[in-house]
């Protein structure tokens, strides 16, 4: 049997991530519950945020997209907490956290045409 409340899922990772470079910089990490950067102001993850991340997970890109969609998680739920009413869509918040990682390639062109 199926139960029609579900409980509140876990919280996400905690966003420490990418880590600062150098040591005593301010990192590019967010700053909740707005999602902000630490160091620059601008939407989390940053465009300096996001050359740290892809960087520091190189050779773990499986292990990005699963930090970014906590992350996602994370941000959705503290942006609708903030504000319900003037939140982010789903889908901007997806581009915004999940869209730009490792694994964006172009359709392959098929054999033969060059569409």
């Amino acid at each position: 049997m199926i139960s029609h409340q579900l409980g509140q899922p876990p919280d996400g990772p905690t966003p420490d991530r990418p880590r600062p470079y150098p040591l005593h910089a301010t990192p590019h990490t967010p700053l909740r519950p707005m999602w902000c950067c630490r160091a620059c102001g601008q939407p989390w993850p940053c465009p300096t945020a996001r050359l740290l991340l892809r960087s520091e997970y190189e050779d773990n890109r499986i292990g990005l997209s699963i930090y970014l969609c906590g992350l996602l998680y994370e941000a959705t739920r503290d942006l609708y907490r903030l504000n319900p009413n003037d939140a982010p869509a789903p889908a901007d918040m997806f581009a915004r956290f999940v869209g730009w990682g490792p694994y964006r390639r172009h359709p392959p062109v098929p054999p033969g045409g060059d569409c």
